[in-house]
């Protein structure tokens, strides 16, 4: 059974009763991520994420770490462009436990000098390893000229030069702001209790009422095709192709899933059995359809060697053809959609999906979409539907390309791309 409330604080409660697990799991959603910063505050969310974890008033770092692998819970936290989740799995005798730590930090967070010092450290040193990771960096290097002149398109980690330029006030500040009630989404699900658990997180969120936040987001404009390359020694080419998608309100947000698995969502998918299966040109190769609240993209990546570039362009280039002139096929069409509804039902076995749907629900949509209405909106979409949306999205001149690789092989990858999709 699925509760939901608006406490007086602001802040929106949901759980779920679910009475034969031994498990339950908490998550806290901040309505603030990347795209809330500004320049000079890029990489703010990520570090008070980082921050949550360094102690409170009453608990030090190691007593919170402490406190979770005493009773074999699981503490963590990540960071999106427009969202922030701090989440625990415990054993259901353990909840309240979670419940008092994660509200101690999200709260009563210290950020004492020397620790913010301490930590800026360490995410300086995470951006050092995700900027030696490019298959992981491709996406910022397209996101920032895609999203340019936008906040969406910052990184989330931020910048060596943004926190470097911010004080241990700065940060704090941003925190006071954004970490209030009214900003945030608290889903649980698993086998507890909902009635104490309300009396319990709305007695807290009393203590911590303040006015409401407000955050006028902008709406990015889609750039002019383009083509952005970063130069960086290493042995394969990273390539990202992507067009502009859907928001996540768009009703065609089912149909684009469903396009997306179809192309390269999954092992039987048109590109990796052409271009990996058949032709070998990549070990990873696959498509990604992301939405945010009023925007969105379509993209496919690859990994793979300087001198397949060119084969690789040529075969993408082949397919989607063949997708705009053909479409696809009805058996394609209805094994993907009994492959989303056993990724679905599926995932409804774990306790932390369940509390996932649950707090992503309420803070996007302001309602819990249940896992049947989800299949039957997936059901519901057809071979004209998809056609339309192929047409829609997959239309000549809408590709932009970035990639990452040695110096001496990006001439190369810009004149493949021209040569394929310069006269679409």
């Amino acid at each position: 059974m699925i509760n939901t409330w608006t406490l007086n604080s602001g802040a929106k409660l949901v759980i779920e009763d679910i009475p034969h697990l031994r498990s339950a799991a908490i998550g806290a959603y901040i309505n603030v991520g990347s795209r809330n910063e500004d320049g000079a505050m890029a990489g703010a969310s990520h570090f008070i994420e980082h921050m949550l974890f360094k102690g409170t008033s009453t608990r030090t770092a190691r007593n919170i770490a402490e406190s979770f692998e005493s009773m074999g819970g699981q503490l963590n936290a990540y960071t999106a462009k427009e969202y922030t989740c701090v989440y625990a799995r415990t054993l259901d005798e353990d909840i309240h436990s979670a419940v008092d730590i994660i509200f101690d930090m999200l709260f009563n967070a210290s950020f004492a000098e020397k620790d913010f010092n301490t930590e800026r450290e360490v995410v300086y040193e995470e951006i050092g390893m995700y900027e030696d990771s490019p298959d992981e960096l491709i996406h910022d290097v397209f996101a920032q000229k895609f999203w340019q002149g936008n906040s969406m398109g910052s990184p989330i980690l931020g910048t060596v030069d943004s926190l470097g330029g911010m004080s241990r006030d700065d940060l704090f500040g941003f925190y006071n702001r954004h970490y209030i009630p009214s900003n945030m989404v608290i889903a649980i699900a698993g086998n507890i209790n909902p009635q104490q658990l309300y009396d319990e997180i709305n007695g807290i969120m009393e203590k911590q009422k303040q006015s409401p936040l407000e955050f006028v987001k902008t709406k990015p404009e889609h750039v002019t095709p383009f083509i952005s390359t970063v130069s960086k020694e290493i042995e394969q080419v990273q390539i990202c192709l992507a067009v502009p998608g859907i928001s996540y309100f768009d009703e065609d947000r089912y149909t684009q899933n469903v396009f997306n698995t179809i192309l390269g969502g999954g092992i039987s998918s048109r590109l990796f059995q052409s271009l990996r299966e058949e032709l070998g040109l990549a070990y990873s190769v696959f498509s990604s359809a992301t939405s945010y609240s009023d925007t969105g993209l379509l993209g496919i990546f690859i990994g793979t060697g300087p001198g397949k570039v060119d084969k690789f362009f040529e075969a993408l280039y082949t397919q989607l053809e063949v997708l705009l002139k053909q479409g696809i096929f009805e058996d394609e069409l209805n094994r993907t959609k009994k492959l989303m509804k056993s990724s679905v039902f599926l995932g409804l076995e774990s306790v932390m999906n369940r509390m996932n749907r649950l707090g992503r629900g309420i803070l996007m949509y302001d309602e819990i979409v249940t896992p049947e209405e989800v299949m039957e909106k997936i059901y519901a979409v057809d071979l004209e539907k998809v056609h339309t949306y192929i047409k829609r999205i997959l239309q000549p001149g809408n590709f932009s390309m970035a990639a990452i690789g040695d110096g001496q092989h990006m001439p190369v990858v810009e004149q493949a791309f021209q040569k394929w999709w310069g006269n679409r």
